[in-house]
C-alpha cells in the first residue's frame, strides 16, 4: 500500500490528468467549431499548449513513480463526449452559447492547471525528480493562457448574450 501523502498525491494528480484529458477534447473541439476564424487559429494554439501541458503532468507523474487511473482518465473523456449533447439554444449546429460556454470552461480548467502547477512548486519544487521539469514555465504559459482565452471569451459573451 502507498503511504498516505503518496497515495493522495496520486489521487490529486490523476483527477488533473482526467480534466487534462477532457480538456485536450474540448479545446480540440472547439477550434473545430470554429477553424474558419481568428478565434479558430486561438484555439488550435491553445489545444496543442494543453495537449503537452497533459504530456508534462504525465512526465511528472511517471517522474514520481505514480501511475495514471485509466478508468477515471475514461469516464472524464467519455463525459466530455456526452456534454456536446447539452442544449445550445438551437436546435442543430453550433451556437454563440455553445462558443462562451466551451471558452468558460476552458478558462476554468486553465485556473485548475494553474493551481496544479502552483502547488506542485510548493511542495514538490525541491525534489530532484522533478528537476527537469520547468513549474515556472508551466505557471507562466497557464497564466498566458488564461488572458488569451479570456479575450476570447469576452467578445463570445458579446456575441451570445447581447
Amino acid at each position: 500500500m502507498l503511504p498516505l501523502r503518496t497515495s493522495r498525491l496520486s489521487i490529486y494528480l490523476n483527477d488533473h490528468l482526467a480534466g487534462a484529458t477532457v480538456g485536450v477534447e474540448l479545446a480540440r473541439r472547439a477550434a473545430a467549431s470554429n477553424r474558419s476564424t481568428d478565434l479558430g487559429r486561438v484555439l488550435g494554439e491553445l489545444a496543442a499548449e494543453i495537449e503537452q501541458d497533459r504530456e508534462s503532468l504525465i512526465d511528472i507523474m511517471e517522474r514520481l513513480s505514480l501511475g495514471r487511473d485509466r478508468a477515471k482518465v475514461l469516464v472524464s473523456w467519455s463525459a466530455e463526449k456526452v456534454g456536446r449533447l447539452k442544449l445550445n439554444g438551437q436546435l442543430r449546429g453550433y451556437s454563440p452559447l455553445s462558443r462562451l460556454e466551451e471558452l468558460e470552461a476552458l478558462s476554468l480548467g486553465v485556473e485548475g492547471k494553474r493551481a496544479l502547477w502552483q502547488a506542485l512548486q510548493r511542495t514538490l519544487g525541491d525534489d530532484p525528480r522533478l528537476s527537469a521539469i520547468d513549474l515556472d514555465d508551466l505557471i507562466q504559459r497557464a497564466r498566458s493562457q488564461r488572458r488569451r482565452l479570456e479575450g476570447q471569451r469576452r467578445r463570445a459573451a458579446e456575441e451570445a448574450l447581447a
